[in-house]
């Protein structure tokens, strides 16, 4: 992270906003996105309050986890260990634990959801709950941690801290993955 002989910082003000301004412009506009598509589901979301209560903390998942997993691939480059991406067990290995921690997660979530709806009196059974959150979270972990390993490298390899990029762009693709992930699972399901 140098220029000609003379060490300048890389975490410089100017740096940071100058990296940090496009990655927070792609993320307003994703963010944008995931508003108008469950505003244009809006009536019949709100018919399924269940769903309702699932969606935001369903959606977090994805985000979160790829988050975890970008953070512990940032490191991997700062150390050194990270250049190939085929053989590296650092990859492969945060990988298989950030997807435990997402479908444990996922369940977890579903226990929670159904439980507040039951004490609501919104009822909709457990087992369809569970089959939205799977399904949803399958499709949100497979495409958020393909981004995340893939933005990850491409930063490295064009010599981009990852941590100014994978954290919020993966965060923002979780929560549009995930709301797709959903509605894509209704519609499997023909609930909505």
């Amino acid at each position: 992270m140098t220029k000609g002989r003379h060490q300048t910082p890389y975490y410089t003000v100017n740096g940071i906003i100058q990296r940090g301004l496009p990655v927070l412009f792609i993320t307003c506009i994703m963010a944008i996105l995931v508003g108008q598509i469950l505003n244009s589901r809006e009536e019949s979301l709100i018919s399924m309050p269940a769903i309702l209560i699932l969606i935001p903390s369903l959606i977090k998942i994805g985000g979160d986890t790829g988050s975890m997993l970008g953070a512990r691939l940032s490191s991997a480059f700062h150390m050194g260990l990270g250049d190939n991406l085929r053989s590296n067990p650092v990859v492969r290995n945060s990988v298989i634990a950030a997807s435990i921690v997402g479908f444990i997660s996922s369940i977890s979530v579903t226990i929670l959801v159904f439980l507040a709806s039951s004490f609501f009196g919104f009822k909709m059974p457990f087992l369809t709950l569970l089959q939205i959150s799977l399904i949803a979270v399958i499709i949100e972990l497979s495409v958020v941690y393909s981004a995340t390993v893939a933005i990850a490298f491409a930063s490295h390899r064009f010599g981009i801290d990852p941590d100014d990029t994978v954290i919020p762009f993966i965060a923002s693709l979780g929560d549009l993955v995930g709301v797709a992930g959903i509605l894509i699972a209704l519609h499997l399901l023909n609930i909505l």
